[in-house]
């Protein structure tokens, strides 16, 4: 869900994604995207049946609906997610992950050029613990990793 923003080298759903070559993504459009597709799915199954069906507490579930998307995490986005996709949070996630990973060996990336391309205060430690799950990212940091994974791309 979360990787699927992504569509021919720009941001899908979002213009502010496009540079005016069309070939630079950013971490902001990215943001933007991702915080249309989890208040969409807000939107559509209400606060009531989140809470009920996902594993987010109340507190994450209003500042979504208050549009605070930048510090939800990406389980927490991903289970909102999860409660109107055809896939579960898990799979989301799963899937993001590979997405990454993939992007980096298509890109020839590592951890530590990522790092030094994020705004994000996180070494290339903690960027290779967030992708593995080993941490908890915030969509905010997702859109800015995502954003350097697919600048570089071929």
């Amino acid at each position: 869900m979360f990787h699927e923003v992504v569509e021919g080298g720009t941001v899908t759903g979002d213009s502010a994604g496009e540079a005016p070559d069309g070939d630079e993504i950013t971490s902001e459009a990215l943001l933007a995207a991702f915080e249309a597709l989890v208040s969409e799915s807000l939107a559509e199954a209400g606060c009531e049946r989140v809470v009920e069906e996902a594993d987010v507490d109340d507190a994450s579930v209003e500042a979504a609906v208050a549009g605070d998307l930048g510090t939800l995490s990406v389980a927490d986005g991903a289970a909102i997610l999860g409660v109107t996709a055809d896939r579960d949070a898990e799979t989301i996630v799963a899937e993001l992950r590979d997405h990454l990973l993939i992007g980096m060996a298509t890109a020839v990336l590592d951890v530590d050029t990522i790092a030094a391309g994020i705004d994000a205060d996180l070494t290339g430690q903690e960027v290779q613990q967030a992708l593995e799950g080993r941490t908890e990212m915030t969509l905010e940091q997702l859109a800015q990793i995502m954003a350097v994974i697919e600048r570089r791309k071929p």
